[in-house]
């Protein structure tokens, strides 16, 4: 895929996200994946995917920087919501937040196999905790 696939690709993804259509990743994420260093599924990346919509109802992604090198892209975005339960280790309060991801990607014959993303976990206590 080039440069400009990719960036097509991903903008497609981040829009099923945010409609929170994760029976759409078979789309984007093969069946095997390496996820967060280690060997998954495309289920295992869903059930964090229903996990965190379950804790924050209205999750929501935006991209802020995405940058391409041959088959792997990395992301800086923010991701901003309400919790309803305990997400990331922090208690609701009825609060929303905004905080950063970062997540780096490795994408093969069209769909992604490496992926691995960081939520700054300590700007969200800080957030909710005030």
């Amino acid at each position: 895929m080039s440069d400009i696939d990719l960036r097509e690709f991903y903008r497609r993804y981040i829009e099923a996200l945010n409609a929170h259509e994760f029976d759409r990743m078979d789309e984007f994420i093969h069946d095997q994946t390496i996820h967060h260093g280690h060997p998954g599924t495309r289920d295992d990346v869903i059930a964090d995917l229903n996990g965190i919509v379950d804790a924050v109802p209205d999750f929501h992604w935006e991209v802020l920087e995405l940058v391409i090198n041959g088959n792997r892209l990395a992301v800086r975005a923010t991701n901003t919501g309400t919790s309803v339960k305990e997400w990331l280790g922090v208690a609701p309060n009825g609060k929303s937040f905004e905080i950063v991801e970062y997540a780096l990607y490795e994408v093969r014959d069209g769909r992604f196999f490496q992926m691995s993303n960081v939520h700054d976990a300590e700007d969200l206590r800080k957030q909710l905790s005030t």
